[in-house]
């Protein structure tokens, strides 16, 4: 047992294990080894400071350098932790599901904006994952209710035992299926981050990405918008009267779903940013819809 002269602290931790990662070409090996280090610990890595002197079990070392070990191979942060924050909630992730990203916060607020704070809307989530766009938006409206569709019975145990966390389990239910196939009923209120990352660009993205996360919620098709062309036609059908869709999409693909919306009987009526300011979500309505609501020209807003 080492006397606690010996014992390392979490300051020299920090500093061997940054320099580990900053050789292995990792773009925040500070940020990453704090992480990996409050996980090791079981304590906020915002406590961790560099230069202290607090001290660290052998247990937990080891702990920590498995993890450092992880990250060098490229693996998520997330993955090594099981969880990712979005819109200021923890989520349970694995490798079964896409990583929630800061830039789908954009679809939460563009869909916060179409649902008042006391409405019993009604969601659905296509490709839901994590859950983590359904249940946050069921978490900021106390009287909404949603269903969570995806291919993947794995994703779906994930997005479960989200929903149990959060204590939302009463308003959220998750159901197998493709797309909007098997989906009966009009909802108040229809997401999707589906994905679109064209099958050629898939190569180039992080290792993070591209050898760790499900390659079936990141190929879009020959051009990324092989799921737009699969959704679109059909979510009129399952809009209510005054129903909004929001859809994110890739950088530069905004024209080409309002084209395909257009041809669908939709409209885009407002559009959202992400994080850089690049284009990244759309909602739609029907086409009689979106002009009552917009004068009758057919903008945008």
């Amino acid at each position: 047992m080492p006397t606690p002269a010996e014992q390392e602290t979490v300051g020299a931790l920090l500093d061997r294990a940054t320099r580990q990662l900053r050789r292995a070409g990792l773009e925040s090996p500070r940020l990453d080894a704090r992480v990996l280090l409050g996980n090791a610990m079981q304590c906020d890595p915002a406590s961790l400071l560099p230069g202290s002197s607090r001290p660290v079990s052998p247990t937990q070392v080891a702990s920590f350098d498995a993890l450092i070990e992880g990250r060098k191979d490229r693996r998520p942060v997330s993955h090594l932790t099981g969880r990712r924050e979005f819109y200021g909630r923890a989520f349970m992730v694995t490798p079964d599901v896409l990583d929630p990203r800061p830039d789908s916060e954009c679809v939460v607020e563009l869909a916060l904006r179409h649902m008042g704070p006391d409405d019993a809307t009604r969601i659905l989530d296509l490709g839901t994952g994590t859950g983590c766009l359904l249940l946050t938006l069921l978490a900021e409206r106390p009287q909404a209710r949603g269903l969570g569709i995806d291919i993947s019975a794995a994703a779906l145990d994930v997005a479960r035992e989200n929903a149990a966390a959060l204590g939302l389990r009463d308003r959220a239910t998750f159901q197998q299926g493709e797309w909007l196939s098997g989906v009966a009923g009009r909802f108040d209120l229809i997401i999707s981050n589906p994905p679109y990352i064209p099958t050629e660009d898939i190569h180039g993205l992080a290792p993070e990405v591209r050898d760790h996360e499900p390659r079936l919620a990141l190929d879009g098709g020959r051009d990324g918008l092989g799921p737009y062309r699969i959704m679109l036609p059909r979510l009129a059908g399952h809009l209510n009267a005054e129903g909004v869709a929001i859809l994110e999409h890739g950088q530069g693909q905004e024209a080409a779903i309002a084209l395909l919306a257009e041809h669908s009987g939709l409209e885009i009526v407002a559009t959202a940013t992400d994080l850089s300011g690049t284009n990244r979500g759309v909602a739609l309505e029907t086409a009689i819809c979106a002009k009552k609501a917009l004068g009758n020209d057919g903008g945008t807003t």
